[in-house]
């Protein structure tokens, strides 16, 4: 649960007896409000606080003083830890999630998270085509999935991905890794590369501006292979667009 959702949550508890009669001023207003009874809040909501305020040692503290355990506060403790980058005490947790309930896809993908931050992206791969059979129409998935195969220089099946996960959330490539239950990866050791295929993507998918950003980006990370930006078929719609051509004629500054 997020701040805006606890104090939300603190907003409503009103003892009808104190608003029977309006206030006559803010002092007794005051006095008022600080005398009604704040709610107990439970160990996993202050985890949850904790999170979101990114104090993931006291998230951990109070995940772990939830009794009995289950596969969520596992998950959300394995979390945690991989925002600390302690991966292998993010994997034991991920695991022990997925002891406690073996068709929990958010844990599974979340460990093949670990396993691509270790670069062991065949299982990686694995991790995330077995939580895409229990939840198929995950973007991030599909999305985490081709960037495994990407890493394992799979472009293609990696597009693949990357086109359903694009249909299935418009959005999909712009956000932002959050203290949620689900990770979504990022990374990848070819940034020209990757972004001329969200670029490819893109222009599939027929979102022109966004084919465009990708592929800007693409040119100042590097991307020399400028041809296929004129022969690849994807891209015959953006040609005729002025945006196109001076990009093409640009020589941008290799970030």
């Amino acid at each position: 649960m997020g701040n805006a959702a606890v104090l939300s949550l603190l907003a409503l508890q009103v003892n009808p007896a104190d608003v029977t009669q309006p206030f006559t001023d803010t002092k007794t207003a005051a006095a008022v409000e600080q005398s009604r009874p704040k709610p107990d809040l439970s160990a996993e909501m202050r985890g949850d606080i904790a999170m979101a305020r990114k104090d993931y040692r006291q998230a951990i503290d109070h995940y772990k003083g939830i009794v009995p355990q289950s596969h969520i506060t596992y998950n959300k403790i394995g979390i945690a830890y991989h925002q600390l980058m302690e991966m292998d005490t993010a994997a034991k947790y991920y695991q022990r999630a997925i002891k406690a309930k073996r068709d929990y896809p958010e844990a599974i993908n979340n460990l093949g998270a670990v396993y691509y931050a270790q670069k062991s992206y065949r299982r990686a791969v694995s991790m995330y085509s077995r939580a895409l059979k229990l939840t198929p129409n995950s973007a991030s998935i599909h999305s985490n999935l081709g960037t495994a195969w990407f890493a394992r220089k799979n472009y293609e099946k990696a597009s693949v991905e990357y086109q359903t996960a694009l249909r299935l959330d418009p959005d999909v490539f712009e956000h932002r890794n959050s203290n949620g239950v689900l990770l979504q990866e990022r990374s990848t050791g070819e940034r020209a590369r990757f972004h001329y295929y969200l670029a490819k993507t893109y222009a599939k998918a027929g979102a022109h501006d966004r084919a465009l950003q990708y592929m800007r980006k693409a040119l100042e990370e590097g991307f020399k292979e400028r041809k296929k930006f004129v022969e690849e078929p994807e891209f015959a719609a953006l040609q005729q667009l002025p945006e196109f051509k001076e990009l093409l004629t640009l020589n941008p500054r290799v970030l």
